[in-house]
């Protein structure tokens, strides 16, 4: 399991990298459309489009590392009331149910990137809109693999205490 460890924290490391640049990015942009607007009256027009889907972007990645952190949206009402082996046991179904949803978004996120590539969608002017959007697959498929490793460390677990009793 040492391998999956260093695998995540491999993926975190990136994924954390690229969340504080986008961050740190969509922070300098909009003060800089501030400073235009207040003290220039004018703005750089792009600028708006980009930082909508710097969001996305974040939220994606952000969604990632949560669940990498085991952070992600869970609801512990039952899981109090069970002995730490069912809990385990509870996590697996979870997480491997997380898995099942994220691959079949996963696969929608891939037919609407193809449809918006073969339809030429332009973000702004000749930039095309999937630009932008690869992060919805992209990001379907980190949640996949956080949740896929998130399982099989419950497994581990499982088993790990199972000997140990």
């Amino acid at each position: 399991m040492s391998f999956l460890h260093k695998f995540d924290a491999f993926l975190n490391r990136i994924e954390g990298v690229f969340l504080v640049a986008f961050l740190a990015a969509m922070i300098l942009m909009a003060f800089l459309q501030v400073v235009l607007r207040n003290a220039f009256s004018s703005s750089i027009i792009w600028v708006d489009i980009l930082l909508r889907h710097l969001v996305l972007w974040i939220g994606f990645l952000g969604a990632a590392l949560a669940t990498s952190n085991d952070r992600h949206i869970s609801i512990d009402a039952i899981t109090r009331f069970i002995s730490p082996k069912a809990r385990m046991l509870v996590g697996v179904v979870t997480h491997m149910f997380a898995v099942v949803i994220c691959y079949f978004l996963l696969q929608a996120s891939l037919t609407y990137v193809g449809n918006e590539i073969s339809e030429g969608a332009k973000l702004y002017h000749d930039i095309p809109a999937w630009y932008s959007e690869v992060i919805i697959p992209i990001g379907f498929a980190l949640l996949l693999i956080h949740f896929f490793i998130r399982a099989l460390l419950h497994v581990n677990a499982f088993f790990a205490k199972g000997s140990a009793s």
